[in-house]
Protein backbone atom coordinates (compact mmCIF):
# COMPACT_ATOMS: atom_id res chain seq x y z
CA UNK A 1 0.00 0.00 0.00
CA UNK A 2 0.97 3.40 -1.09
CA UNK A 3 1.88 5.29 1.88
CA UNK A 4 -0.49 8.38 2.52
CA UNK A 5 1.61 11.44 4.04
CA UNK A 6 -0.70 13.07 5.25
CA UNK A 7 -1.48 12.10 9.45
CA UNK A 8 -4.00 10.59 11.47
CA UNK A 9 -4.72 13.27 14.24
CA UNK A 10 -5.50 12.14 17.51
CA UNK A 11 -6.77 14.26 20.75
CA UNK A 12 -5.70 12.75 24.10
CA UNK A 13 -6.51 14.30 27.78
CA UNK A 14 -5.86 11.37 30.24
CA UNK A 15 -9.42 9.84 30.00
CA UNK A 16 -10.37 6.31 29.41
CA UNK A 17 -12.43 7.21 26.29
CA UNK A 18 -9.35 9.18 25.07
CA UNK A 19 -7.63 6.69 25.17
CA UNK A 20 -9.70 4.09 23.61
CA UNK A 21 -9.52 7.16 20.82
CA UNK A 22 -5.53 6.87 20.97
CA UNK A 23 -5.78 2.78 20.49
CA UNK A 24 -8.42 3.09 17.55
CA UNK A 25 -5.84 5.93 15.99
CA UNK A 26 -3.18 3.57 16.16
CA UNK A 27 -4.72 0.78 14.39
CA UNK A 28 -6.09 2.61 11.66
CA UNK A 29 -2.91 4.65 10.94
CA UNK A 30 -0.82 0.88 10.77
CA UNK A 31 -3.85 -0.24 8.48
CA UNK A 32 -3.34 2.87 6.14
CA UNK A 33 -0.21 3.23 5.97
CA UNK A 34 -0.34 6.94 7.81
CA UNK A 35 1.71 8.44 10.13
CA UNK A 36 -0.27 9.16 13.76
CA UNK A 37 0.21 12.69 15.53
CA UNK A 38 -0.73 13.27 19.03
CA UNK A 39 -2.37 15.87 20.90
CA UNK A 40 -3.13 17.46 24.06
CA UNK A 41 -4.76 20.56 24.28
CA UNK A 42 -3.92 22.21 28.33
CA UNK A 43 -6.49 24.59 29.56
CA UNK A 44 -4.01 25.61 32.24
CA UNK A 45 -2.40 28.53 30.39
CA UNK A 46 -6.50 30.33 30.39
CA UNK A 47 -6.63 29.87 34.14
CA UNK A 48 -3.41 30.73 35.88
CA UNK A 49 -0.10 32.18 35.07
CA UNK A 50 1.85 29.91 37.35
CA UNK A 51 2.94 26.95 35.14
CA UNK A 52 6.79 26.05 36.31
CA UNK A 53 7.02 23.86 38.91
CA UNK A 54 6.94 24.19 42.74
CA UNK A 55 10.21 24.85 44.24
CA UNK A 56 11.82 22.05 45.36
CA UNK A 57 9.48 19.28 43.78
CA UNK A 58 10.97 17.76 41.08
CA UNK A 59 8.98 16.80 38.20
CA UNK A 60 6.15 19.52 39.67
CA UNK A 61 4.20 21.92 37.44
CA UNK A 62 1.05 22.77 35.18
CA UNK A 63 3.37 22.58 32.62
CA UNK A 64 5.20 19.35 33.50
CA UNK A 65 1.92 17.56 34.25
CA UNK A 66 0.44 18.43 30.70
CA UNK A 67 3.61 16.92 29.00
CA UNK A 68 3.32 14.23 31.32
CA UNK A 69 -0.09 13.62 29.50
CA UNK A 70 0.73 13.77 26.18
CA UNK A 71 3.43 10.90 26.64
CA UNK A 72 0.92 8.91 27.75
CA UNK A 73 -0.93 9.70 24.90
CA UNK A 74 1.69 8.16 23.08
CA UNK A 75 2.87 5.68 25.26
CA UNK A 76 -0.72 3.60 24.54
CA UNK A 77 -0.65 4.03 21.02
CA UNK A 78 3.27 3.01 21.14
CA UNK A 79 1.58 -0.03 22.72
CA UNK A 80 -1.20 -0.73 20.60
CA UNK A 81 1.00 -0.61 17.57
CA UNK A 82 4.77 -1.56 17.63
CA UNK A 83 6.47 0.16 15.14
CA UNK A 84 4.06 3.03 14.19
CA UNK A 85 5.26 6.32 13.48
CA UNK A 86 4.08 8.35 16.57
CA UNK A 87 4.58 12.20 16.77
CA UNK A 88 3.35 14.43 19.76
CA UNK A 89 2.22 18.17 20.26
CA UNK A 90 1.64 20.17 23.10
CA UNK A 91 -1.05 22.95 22.50
CA UNK A 92 -2.53 25.42 25.06
CA UNK A 93 -6.03 26.77 24.92
CA UNK A 94 -9.09 25.23 24.00
CA UNK A 95 -9.33 21.89 22.49
CA UNK A 96 -12.05 22.20 19.89
CA UNK A 97 -10.48 25.32 18.50
CA UNK A 98 -7.02 23.65 18.43
CA UNK A 99 -7.92 20.18 17.43
CA UNK A 100 -9.76 21.53 14.41
CA UNK A 101 -6.81 23.76 13.57
CA UNK A 102 -4.16 21.50 13.80
CA UNK A 103 -6.18 18.27 11.66
CA UNK A 104 -7.51 20.72 8.59
CA UNK A 105 -5.58 19.21 5.69
CA UNK A 106 -4.84 15.61 7.49
CA UNK A 107 -6.16 12.77 6.79
CA UNK A 108 -8.49 11.79 9.56
CA UNK A 109 -9.44 13.34 13.40
CA UNK A 110 -9.91 11.02 16.21
CA UNK A 111 -11.56 12.18 19.54
CA UNK A 112 -13.08 9.93 22.07
CA UNK A 113 -17.11 10.67 23.05
CA UNK A 114 -16.17 12.48 25.84
CA UNK A 115 -13.66 13.90 27.79
CA UNK A 116 -11.36 15.79 25.76
CA UNK A 117 -12.93 19.23 28.13
CA UNK A 118 -10.88 17.82 30.91
CA UNK A 119 -12.17 19.05 34.28
CA UNK A 120 -14.67 21.09 32.06
CA UNK A 121 -16.17 18.18 30.93
CA UNK A 122 -19.86 18.92 32.69
CA UNK A 123 -20.53 19.97 28.85
CA UNK A 124 -20.32 15.81 28.24
CA UNK A 125 -19.43 15.39 24.42
CA UNK A 126 -19.18 19.29 23.38
CA UNK A 127 -15.79 19.41 21.99
CA UNK A 128 -16.80 16.24 19.89
CA UNK A 129 -19.68 17.04 18.72
CA UNK A 130 -18.19 20.78 17.98
CA UNK A 131 -15.82 19.15 16.06
CA UNK A 132 -18.13 16.99 13.78
CA UNK A 133 -19.48 20.03 12.97
CA UNK A 134 -16.41 22.48 12.18
CA UNK A 135 -13.69 20.25 11.02
CA UNK A 136 -12.23 20.34 7.77
CA UNK A 137 -11.08 16.10 7.45
CA UNK A 138 -13.62 12.99 8.57
CA UNK A 139 -14.01 12.64 12.05
CA UNK A 140 -14.23 9.71 14.40
CA UNK A 141 -15.46 9.72 17.85
CA UNK A 142 -14.83 6.71 19.38
CA UNK A 143 -16.82 4.58 22.11
CA UNK A 144 -15.67 1.43 23.72
CA UNK A 145 -17.83 -1.32 23.10
CA UNK A 146 -16.64 -1.91 19.40
CA UNK A 147 -17.97 -4.68 17.24
CA UNK A 148 -14.49 -6.09 15.87
CA UNK A 149 -15.60 -8.11 13.58
CA UNK A 150 -18.86 -6.21 12.46
CA UNK A 151 -19.10 -4.81 8.77
CA UNK A 152 -18.46 -1.01 8.11
CA UNK A 153 -21.83 0.74 7.78
CA UNK A 154 -22.30 3.50 5.62
CA UNK A 155 -25.86 5.49 5.45
CA UNK A 156 -26.58 7.28 2.55
CA UNK A 157 -29.19 9.97 2.08
CA UNK A 158 -30.96 11.26 -1.25
CA UNK A 159 -27.69 12.69 -2.37
CA UNK A 160 -25.95 9.17 -2.44
CA UNK A 161 -23.99 10.47 -0.04
CA UNK A 162 -20.67 10.30 -1.98
CA UNK A 163 -18.44 11.56 0.75
CA UNK A 164 -19.59 8.90 3.14
CA UNK A 165 -19.58 6.46 0.62
CA UNK A 166 -16.16 7.11 -0.23
CA UNK A 167 -14.63 7.11 3.52
CA UNK A 168 -16.79 3.97 4.30
CA UNK A 169 -14.84 2.45 1.37
CA UNK A 170 -11.15 3.58 2.73
CA UNK A 171 -12.42 1.97 5.74
CA UNK A 172 -13.44 -1.54 4.91
CA UNK A 173 -10.71 -2.18 2.60
CA UNK A 174 -8.20 -0.96 5.39
CA UNK A 175 -9.97 -3.45 7.92
CA UNK A 176 -10.88 -5.95 5.18
CA UNK A 177 -14.16 -5.65 6.81
CA UNK A 178 -17.50 -6.19 4.81
CA UNK A 179 -19.66 -2.80 3.63
CA UNK A 180 -22.89 -2.72 4.43
CA UNK A 181 -24.79 0.76 2.62
CA UNK A 182 -28.14 1.54 4.18
CA UNK A 183 -30.63 3.97 3.09
CA UNK A 184 -33.71 5.06 4.79
CA UNK A 185 -36.86 5.55 3.27
CA UNK A 186 -38.65 8.23 5.68
CA UNK A 187 -42.80 7.42 6.01
CA UNK A 188 -44.01 9.57 9.29
CA UNK A 189 -46.32 8.02 11.45
CA UNK A 190 -50.15 7.29 9.91
CA UNK A 191 -49.05 8.60 6.51
CA UNK A 192 -50.61 6.75 3.53
CA UNK A 193 -48.56 6.65 -0.30
CA UNK A 194 -50.73 8.83 -2.55
CA UNK A 195 -52.02 6.71 -5.82
CA UNK A 196 -49.98 6.30 -8.63
CA UNK A 197 -46.93 7.15 -6.55
CA UNK A 198 -43.78 4.52 -5.79
CA UNK A 199 -41.61 6.06 -3.16
CA UNK A 200 -39.72 2.77 -2.40
CA UNK A 201 -38.91 2.72 -6.17
CA UNK A 202 -36.84 6.81 -5.88
CA UNK A 203 -35.18 4.80 -2.92
CA UNK A 204 -34.11 1.69 -3.92
CA UNK A 205 -32.66 3.07 -7.23
CA UNK A 206 -30.84 5.56 -4.73
CA UNK A 207 -29.64 2.64 -2.83
CA UNK A 208 -28.89 0.76 -6.09
CA UNK A 209 -26.63 3.35 -7.55
CA UNK A 210 -24.75 3.99 -4.14
CA UNK A 211 -23.79 0.00 -4.33
CA UNK A 212 -22.83 0.53 -7.68
CA UNK A 213 -20.71 3.33 -6.65
CA UNK A 214 -19.11 1.39 -3.93
CA UNK A 215 -18.37 -1.86 -6.10
CA UNK A 216 -16.43 0.75 -8.78
CA UNK A 217 -14.46 2.74 -5.95
CA UNK A 218 -13.19 -0.74 -4.19
CA UNK A 219 -13.89 -3.76 -6.37
CA UNK A 220 -12.66 -6.21 -3.67
CA UNK A 221 -14.96 -5.05 -1.34
CA UNK A 222 -17.76 -7.29 -0.10
CA UNK A 223 -20.93 -4.79 -0.59
CA UNK A 224 -24.52 -5.45 0.54
CA UNK A 225 -27.76 -2.73 0.54
CA UNK A 226 -30.39 -2.20 2.89
CA UNK A 227 -32.94 -0.38 2.27
CA UNK A 228 -35.05 0.62 5.71
CA UNK A 229 -38.09 2.33 6.37
CA UNK A 230 -39.11 4.34 9.69
CA UNK A 231 -40.31 7.03 10.92
CA UNK A 232 -36.93 8.14 12.29
CA UNK A 233 -34.18 8.44 10.18
CA UNK A 234 -31.03 7.95 12.79
CA UNK A 235 -33.75 5.14 14.85
CA UNK A 236 -33.19 3.16 11.72
CA UNK A 237 -29.75 3.77 11.07
CA UNK A 238 -28.91 3.12 14.85
CA UNK A 239 -30.66 -0.26 14.54
CA UNK A 240 -28.50 -1.04 11.22
CA UNK A 241 -25.24 -0.09 12.88
CA UNK A 242 -26.11 -2.36 16.17
CA UNK A 243 -23.21 -4.58 15.45
CA UNK A 244 -20.97 -2.52 13.29
CA UNK A 245 -17.30 -1.78 13.70
CA UNK A 246 -17.93 1.93 12.82
CA UNK A 247 -21.04 3.67 11.19
CA UNK A 248 -19.88 6.44 8.37
CA UNK A 249 -22.36 9.24 7.52
CA UNK A 250 -21.97 12.54 6.20
CA UNK A 251 -22.70 15.55 7.52
CA UNK A 252 -24.90 17.73 5.61
CA UNK A 253 -26.53 20.53 8.16
CA UNK A 254 -30.17 21.96 6.81
CA UNK A 255 -29.28 25.29 8.93
CA UNK A 256 -29.08 28.74 8.39
CA UNK A 257 -25.09 28.15 9.97
CA UNK A 258 -22.10 27.30 7.79
CA UNK A 259 -20.58 25.43 10.87
CA UNK A 260 -23.11 23.61 11.31
CA UNK A 261 -24.20 19.13 11.48
CA UNK A 262 -27.46 17.65 10.02
CA UNK A 263 -30.15 16.65 12.90
CA UNK A 264 -29.71 12.97 11.41
CA UNK A 265 -25.89 12.91 12.14
CA UNK A 266 -26.24 14.73 15.54
CA UNK A 267 -28.52 12.19 16.58
CA UNK A 268 -26.48 9.33 15.85
CA UNK A 269 -23.90 10.58 17.45
CA UNK A 270 -25.38 10.80 20.53
CA UNK A 271 -27.05 7.29 20.90
CA UNK A 272 -24.86 5.10 19.41
CA UNK A 273 -23.11 2.88 20.94
CA UNK A 274 -19.90 2.63 18.58
CA UNK A 275 -17.80 4.46 16.80
CA UNK A 276 -19.02 6.98 14.55
CA UNK A 277 -17.05 8.75 11.40
CA UNK A 278 -18.51 11.73 10.34
CA UNK A 279 -17.83 12.45 6.85
CA UNK A 280 -16.23 16.06 6.55
CA UNK A 281 -13.79 17.54 4.20
CA UNK A 282 -11.90 21.16 3.31
CA UNK A 283 -14.51 22.95 1.95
Amino acid sequence: MAQDLRSIVVGYDGSDEAAAAVRWAARHARATACPLLVVHCSLWPLLTRHLGPVPGVSGSGLEQSAQSILDEGVAHAAAEVQGLEVGSTLLHGLPAQHLAGISAGEKMLVVGSRGLGGFLGLLVGSVSLELAATASCPVAVIRHNLHPDGPIVAAVDASGSPSALGDACVLATASNARLTVVHVRHQPPGYRQPAGQDAAAGAQKVLTEAVRRAGALAPALSVDGRLLTDSSIPHAILQAAENARIVVMGSQGRGILRETIGSTAHAVLHHAHGPVLISRHGR
